[in-house]
């Protein structure tokens, strides 16, 4: 087949994809109760005005996905309707409250009150995946207090709660989740997603969870700066170190930017420093603020043989492919 004909079958599927998109732009959106209508006509015409969940996350997920990644469908009635689609879902898709284990309704009335559940999960997978696709394009700029913070605890929409339980920070999670999506991101090839990693994940948590009077990493933080209720917030914990020294050179080894690699020896010096027990091996788990052995067994409910020799093992490996590299 020759490459002229080839181009022709392309803008054949460009064409209709234009088309498509069209057609439910301008007939599907219910500009008076939000979502869309999914039972169509030939000509557009509504024959049904239910609205099945699973449908509405497929429509949201789309719009997003051809915002986000083909050039001419980067247009804001795209955006937007991709926005509605997804305040119609988070006001109306969710039955049985908040507690426990919940579902998505599989229909709804055009005003979204749920007329059906099912007991398969195609309504929960495809509302799940709808919200993951729009924070894409949204940036998330309505969680979290605009990217500036991660917080240890949020609704199951993603905003933040009130009270003490919603302004929770734990620096160590926060690290271990940003090497997870280093990993993620360097899989994929995701630059932006490694960009995210490093500066909010790592970047942001290491200046506000690192203690400048004593060292170390303090284990619990409140967003506020108030005092938080648990009372061993500031506390010296291996495994945050442990994290932390995972998440900043691994992020040397995929950017090989100085400023990450003097986090990683800032956080190496204090952490053997202070951990490794020197007669009787592996490391105390739990330290005062000022770094002193606070509980000197090496195992316990919390504490077994997983973060620190997984640490050790991954520097280990990400150090010999530095120095190899060199």
């Amino acid at each position: 087949m020759d490459v002229q004909r080839l181009e022709k079958i392309r803008e054949s599927f460009r064409r209709e994809l234009d088309c498509t998109v069209d057609f439910w732009l301008k007939h599907s959106h219910d500009t008076e109760h939000g979502g869309f209508f999914t039972c169509l006509g030939r000509d557009g015409q509504v024959y049904d005005e239910l609205k099945y969940v699973w449908l509405q996350g497929r429509q949201v997920w789309m719009y997003c996905r051809l915002y986000r990644t083909v050039p001419r469908f980067h247009r804001e009635e795209l955006l937007q309707a991709a926005k509605a689609g997804g305040v119609f879902l988070r006001k109306h898709a969710r039955v049985g409250g908040s507690s426990g284990p919940w579902k998505c309704a599989f229909c709804l009335t055009r005003d979204g009150k749920a007329v059906k559940i099912q007991r398969t999960i195609f309504s929960e997978c495809f509302y799940i995946l709808a919200l993951d696709e729009l924070s894409r394009v949204t940036d998330n700029s309505d969680m979290q207090r605009g990217g500036a913070a991660v917080l240890e605890n949020v609704s199951v929409d993603g905003t933040e709660l009130q009270g003490c339980v919603g302004r929770l920070q734990n620096p160590g999670h926060t690290l271990e989740a940003g090497w997870f999506l280093l990993q993620y991101s360097s899989l994929w090839g995701l630059q932006d997603l490694q960009n995210t990693a490093i500066s909010c994940f790592m970047e942001g948590p290491f200046q506000s969870g690192w203690d400048q009077e004593h060292g170390g990493l303090f284990y619990f933080l409140d967003v506020d700066g108030h005092c938080p209720t648990q009372l061993e917030w500031n506390m010296k914990l291996w495994w945050p170190h442990c994290e932390a020294l995972v998440a900043f050179l691994m992020a040397y080894t995929q950017t090989q930017r100085p400023e990450v690699l003097e986090r990683f020896t800032q956080v190496y010096d204090y952490t053997f420093k202070h951990f490794p027990d020197a007669l009787s091996g592996e490391w105390f788990g739990y330290l005062s603020r000022e770094g002193k052995v606070a509980l000197d067994f090496k195992g316990g409910p919390f504490k077994g043989f997983f973060h620190v020799p997984r640490c050790l093992l991954m520097c280990e490996a990400m150090l010999d492919q530095i120095l190899d590299s060199k």
